[in-house]
C-alpha cells in the first residue's frame, strides 16, 4: 500500500456493517510510546502490526526450537559415530594385541584374557570389552558371571572377517558395539572382540552442554522477539494501527483517488517536489509519465499555478487558466497538525460547468434581487422615498434605466383616480443624460403606448424593439427618436397594482445590453413591481391618515399669539420623525395684565393624541377664563383626565389617556412674580438678564389622570428682561440620553445666550436638535416686561358711600394725567357702580386699582367671596342695574378671587 506523504493515513470511514477496530489509531501509541505498550497494542493481533509481530514471534520461535531439535539431533548422530569409533578402536586394539591369539587356544582363556580385558576397558573408558570363542561363548565380561554364556549380538559377518557394528540394547542400557575377528597369524579367524559403550557414557558431554544450547536458544529467541518488537512499532507507528480490513479499504480508496475520483489531487512534498499525482491531476495538467519525484517548476505549467504549488499558501477556490481549462484550485499545508512539511492540492474543472453556473448565477441574481427588494424597498412611508428605492434597485442590476409614475392622488394619499395624468415620480439609470422624461414631469400617455394599454388591461406590456414599435414612437415623436439615438432599445412596463388599484406604472429600459428582454425577465420585472406596490400602498395610505392627524394636530394648536403687554414671546413646534404627536401650548391673557403659559404633552402618536391635547388645551381655555390659581386649575384639569379615560374605557377598544402632563404659569408684570405648578412635566427653566441658568424648584405633582394627590405651586420673583424658557420632554429627553443629561444640554445652550431674544433663543435651543426628532418638542421661551409704577394707580376706599366721590376725583386726574380724558366719564360710571357695590355687598378693606397696559383697567377689591351677577331688573326695581351699565360700557369685565377675597375688574379699549 502507498502512503500519501505529508498525511496521517486516513481512516475508512466507519459504516453500519463494518465496524471500526478497537485497535484504532486514536488509541495507538506514537513515536514516544513503550516497548511494552507497543507488545500490548501487538498482542492484541487486531491491527497490522500486531499480527505481523505475533507471526514474527512463531517464525523466530520455530526456529530456534529447530535449531534446538537439530543440535540435539546432531550431538546423538555424533555420540553414535564416537561411540563405534571408540568400540572399534579398543575392539581392534584388544584383537591385535600380541598373545591375544595365542591365549584363545590356551587352556583356561579366560584366566589370561580377563584381567587384559578390565585392563583395556578401565584404560579406554568403554563400558565392557568381550572376547569370545567363534561359537560366541563369552571368556570376558565385566560382571563375571556373565562369562561362559552367549554373546548378544551379531557375530556371523565377523566370523567372515569383517567388522560389525550395531546399536542395541543391553543389560546396561541403549549402545553401540563392534565385533572384530582375531586372526591367528595364518589369518583364521580364532575368536572374536567385543567392546561396547553404552550412548549415556558418550553422551554425557553433550549433555552438558544442552543447557548452554537452551541458554543461547532463548537469549536468540529475546534478541529476536525485540527486534520483531521494534519493527512491529515501528510498523505500527506507520499504519497507525490499523487493522487489516482497514487497511484494505485504505488501498481501496487510495486506488480510487488516484485512478477514480474526477477531481485532480497533487500532493507536493516541503521541497517543491511533486510527491504523488492522480490521474485527473495528470489529465488537466497534462503532466509528464515522470511527474511524480520532479520539482513543480519543472512540470511546464505556467507560471502562475506553478508559482502556487511551489508556495504551499492556502488557497480556496483560485481560478486558474491552465492550458485551455479554467481550474478551481484548492490548497492546503499538511504541517497544521504537526505532518510533515507540505501541500495537498484539489483541482476542480469548471470550464465544462460554465454555462451551467452562468445561468445559476442569473437566477441567483435575481432571487438576491428579490431579496433586497423585500427589505430594501419600503424603508420609510413616504411615497416618492418608495419610488426611488425601486428605481435605485433595479439599476443596474436588471435594467439600465427605470422611471416610475404615479397619479397625482397617489402623491397626496388619495386613492388613483384613472385617466388623469401620471408625474413621473422617480428616475434612476447608468447614465444621468439620458433623454427621457425628467423627475416631476407629468406625462399623459397616448392610447397607443405600451403604457397606457398596461395601464388599460393592467397586464404588463414587453416591447422588444423599441425602434418597430410604431405605437410607441407616436407619444413624442422628437423625444422617442432622441431615446432611440441615445441607445434604448427593448422596454417593459409593468402596472403598480394593490389589490384592484392601479398606482402607476413602473417602465425598465435596457441600452448596454444588445438582448432585448425576454419573458423570463417579464416575470421577474412583475414580481419586483408586485413586492414594491405593497410598499407604495402603505406609504400612500400612511401619508392620507398622516395629513389627517396633522391637519387636526395644526387646527388645534395656536395659530398665533393673543396680544398682550406683559410677555415679549417665541415659539417653536417640531413634529415627530414619525406620526402625529400630542404636544400642545398656549399663550392666555388674564385679568389685570397678567399672561398665563401652558405646555402639555399627552404621550403617545397618532388621531387619539392628537384629539385628547386638542380636548386638554379647550380645557384649559375655559378653565383659564375663572382666573384660577395655577394648582386649582391643574386640579380641575386632572379631574377632567379621570373623565374621560372612564369614558374611554367604557367603550370597547378605547384607549385612555393616561399619561398626559402640564405645566402651567401665570405671571404678574405688576409685582413681576410669577406662579407655576406642574403635573408631571419637566421643570421650567429661568434665564437671568445676567445670563445666569436655572432649573427652580418647582414641585413636582403626579401625571393628569392619576388622581389623589394635590398639586403644589412655587412661585418666582423674575426681574425684567428674565426669560423663562417651557418644554415638552422631546426637547430634553429621548433614546440616547436621559433626562439629566438633556437638562443639562439645554443650561449650556442657554448659557451661550446672554441678552438674546425669544425668537433667538428658540433658534439657539433647537440648532443643536436634529432636523426630525423621534418625538415632538415645544418650546415657548417668553422674556418678561414689568408694569411700571408709572402706569398703575391704586386707592384704598373707606367702606362710607360718601367715599366714592372723592375715588372719581382722583381716577379723572390720573386720567387726565395719562392723557385718556376721553375715558374719564364711562371709568367714573364703571368705579361708582363697582365701588359702590363693594361697600354695600362686601367687606373692607375696599382697594381701587387703575392700570393703563394695552388697555384701561380697573379693579375693584374687597375681603368677601360673594361674587355679583349680571341680571335683568324689572321696570319696578330700584336697582339691580349696576353691573349691567358696566357690561355695556367695559369691553371685558369678571370676577378672581384671591386668598383673601375678591377682585372685580373691568377693561376698555385705548382711544
Amino acid at each position: 500500500m502507498v502512503r500519501l506523504p505529508g498525511r496521517s493515513a486516513p481512516r475508512p470511514p466507519r459504516t453500519s456493517g463494518h465496524p471500526r477496530a478497537p485497535h484504532s489509531p486514536r488509541r495507538a501509541r506514537g513515536p514516544g510510546g513503550s516497548r511494552s505498550g507497543v507488545l500490548r497494542s501487538a498482542v492484541t493481533g487486531r491491527s497490522v502490526a500486531g499480527q505481523v509481530f505475533l507471526l514474527q514471534v512463531a517464525i523466530v520461535l520455530l526456529l530456534v526450537v529447530s535449531a534446538v531439535v537439530a543440535q540435539v539431533l546432531q550431538v546423538r548422530h555424533d555420540t553414535d559415530v564416537e561411540a563405534g569409533n571408540r568400540s572399534l578402536a579398543v575392539a581392534q586394539t584388544f584383537a591385535n594385541a600380541p598373545g591375544t591369539a595365542e591365549a584363545l587356544r590356551s587352556p583356561d582363556p579366560t584366566a589370561v584374557l580377563q584381567p587384559r580385558a578390565e585392563a583395556a576397558r578401565i584404560a579406554t573408558g568403554v563400558d565392557f570389552v568381550v572376547v569370545m570363542n567363534t561359537q560366541g561363548v563369552r571368556y570376558t565380561h565385566p560382571k563375571t558371571d556373565r562369562i561362559g554364556k552367549k554373546f548378544v549380538g551379531t557375530i556371523a559377518p565377523a566370523l567372515a572377517g569383517r567388522t560389525v557394528t550395531e546399536h542395541i540394547t543391553g543389560t546396561i542400557g541403549p549402545l553401540v558395539q563392534v565385533v572384530v575377528p582375531v586372526r591367528d597369524p595364518a589369518g583364521e579367524v580364532v575368536g572374536l572382540v567385543s567392546a561396547g559403550i553404552t550412548t549415556a557414557h558418550v553422551g554425557g558431554t553433550a549433555d552438558q552442554q544442552l543447557p548452554l544450547l537452551l541458554a543461547a536458544a532463548a537469549a536468540a529467541l529475546a534478541l529476536a522477539t525485540a527486534g520483531t518488537a521494534l519493527v512491529s512499532r515501528r510498523l505500527l507507528r506507520q499504519t497507525h494501527g490499523l487493522g487489516p480490513y482497514e487497511m484494505t479499504r485504505m488501498y481501496e480508496h487510495h486506488d480510487a483517488v488516484l485512478h477514480a475520483v474526477r477531481e485532480g489531487v497533487l500532493i507536493v512534498g516541503g521541497d517543491g517536489r511533486l510527491l504523488l499525482a492522480n490521474d485527473e491531476a495528470h489529465r488537466l495538467l497534462d503532466l509528464p509519465a515522470d511527474a511524480e519525484g520532479r520539482h513543480v517548476l519543472e512540470l511546464g505549467l505556467d507560471d502562475e499555478t506553478a508559482g502556487l504549488l511551489a508556495s504551499g499558501r492556502i488557497a480556496t477556490d483560485e481560478v486558474h487558466l491552465v492550458k485551455d481549462r479554467l481550474l478551481a484550485i484548492n490548497q492546503r499545508p499538511t504541517d497544521l497538525r504537526g505532518g510533515p512539511a507540505g501541500s495537498v492540492t484539489t483541482l476542480r474543472d469548471s470550464t465544462e460547468l460554465r454555462a451551467l453556473s452562468g445561468r445559476a448565477e442569473v437566477a441567483r441574481e435575481r432571487l438576491d434581487m428579490l431579496y433586497d427588494a423585500g427589505v430594501g424597498i419600503g424603508t420609510s412611508l413616504d411615497v416618492a422615498r418608495t419610488a426611488e428605492e425601486l428605481a435605485g434597485l433595479a439599476v443596474p442590476r436588471f435594467a439600465d434605466f427605470a422611471t416610475v409614475d404615479l397619479f397625482d392622488a397617489v402623491l397626496s394619499g388619495e386613492e388613483p383616480r384613472p385617466g388623469t395624468a401620471l408625474r413621473r415620480t422617480a428616475r434612476a439609470g447608468v447614465r444621468e443624460d439620458s433623454p427621457l422624461y425628467p423627475a416631476g414631469a407629468r406625462i399623459r400617455f397616448v392610447p397607443t403606448s405600451p403604457q397606457a394599454r398596461a395601464l388599460t388591461t393592467g397586464q404588463s406590456v414587453v416591447v422588444e424593439r423599441l425602434r418597430e414599435a410604431p405605437g410607441w414612437r407616436a407619444q413624442d415623436l422628437e423625444r422617442t427618436d432622441q431615446v432611440l439615438d441615445y441607445g434604448i432599445h427593448s422596454l417593459i412596463t409593468v402596472p403598480l397594482r394593490a389589490g384592484s388599484l392601479v398606482l402607476g406604472l413602473v417602465s425598465f429600459w435596457r441600452a448596454e445590453k444588445p438582448q432585448p428582454f425576454d419573458a423570463e425577465e417579464v416575470s421577474l420585472a412583475e414580481e419586483l413591481v408586485t413586492r414594491a406596490a405593497v410598499s407604495i400602498d402603505n406609504a400612500r395610505r400612511y401619508t392620507r391618515e398622516h395629513g389627517m392627524a396633522v391637519t387636526l394636530q395644526r387646527s388645534l394648536l395656536p395659530r398665533s399669539l393673543p396680544e398682550q403687554g406683559a410677555l415679549e414671546v417665541a415659539y417653536r413646534y417640531l413634529p415627530a420623525q414619525a406620526g402625529v404627536g400630542g404636544d400642545w401650548f398656549d399663550v392666555l391673557p388674564l385679568s389685570g395684565a397678567r399672561v398665563a403659559l401652558v405646555v402639555g404633552d399627552v404621550v403617545g402618536h397618532g388621531l387619539h393624541a392628537a384629539a385628547t391635547m386638542g380636548r386638554l388645551r379647550t380645557a384649559v381655555h375655559n378653565f383659564s377664563a375663572l382666573d384660577l390659581p395655577p394648582d386649582e386649575l391643574l386640579g380641575l384639569l386632572d379631574e377632567l383626565v379621570g373623565r374621560l379615560d372612564q369614558d374611554e374605557t367604557g367603550a370597547a377598544g378605547g384607549a385612555v389617556v393616561t399619561g398626559a402632563t402640564c405645566l402651567y404659569a401665570i405671571y404678574d408684570p405688576v409685582s413681576r412674580r410669577c406662579t407655576v405648578a406642574r403635573a408631571g412635566h419637566p421643570p421650567p427653566a429661568l434665564v437671568r438678564p445676567d445670563g445666569t441658568v436655572e432649573f427652580p424648584d418647582v414641585p413636582a405633582g403626579p401625571p393628569l389622570g392619576l388622581g389623589g394627590l394635590p398639586f403644589e405651586t412655587a412661585e418666582l420673583e423674575l426681574a425684567e428682561g428674565s426669560r423663562l424658557v417651557l418644554y415638552t420632554d422631546g426637547l430634553v429627553e429621548d433614546r440616547e440620553r436621559d433626562i439629566d443629561e438633556g437638562l443639562a444640554l439645554l443650561g449650556e445652550a442657554l448659557r451661550r445666550t446672554p441678552g438674546a431674544s425669544p425668537e433667538e433663543t428658540c433658534r439657539a435651543v433647537l440648532d443643536r436638535l436634529p432636523a426630525r426628532p423621534s418625538d415632538d418638542v415645544a418650546l415657548i421661551v417668553a422674556r418678561t416686561r414689568v408694569l411700571g409704577g408709572d402706569r398703575v394707580a391704586q386707592w384704598q376706599v373707606p367702606s362710607d358711600p360718601a367715599a366714592v366721590a372723592k375715588v372719581r376725583s382722583s381716577v379723572t386726574r390720573r386720567l387726565a394725567d395719562w392723557g385718556l380724558e376721553e375715558l374719564a366719564f364711562t371709568t367714573e360710571l364703571i368705579l361708582s357702580e363697582l365701588v359702590t357695590n363693594a361697600i354695600r355687598y362686601g367687606r373692607g378693606p375696599i382697594g381701587v386699582r387703575l392700570l393703563r397696559d394695552r388697555t384701561l383697567i380697573c379693579e375693584v377689591s374687597d375681603r368677601s367671596t360673594t361674587s355679583p351677577h349680571l341680571r335683568y331688573a324689572a321696570s319696578t326695581d330700584e336697582g339691580g342695574r349696576g353691573l349691567f351699565l358696566v357690561a355695556q360700557l367695559a369691553g371685558r369685565w369678571g370676577t378672581r378671587y384671591t386668598p383673601h377675597g375678591k377682585v372685580i375688574w373691568a377693561e376698555q379699549p385705548l382711544p
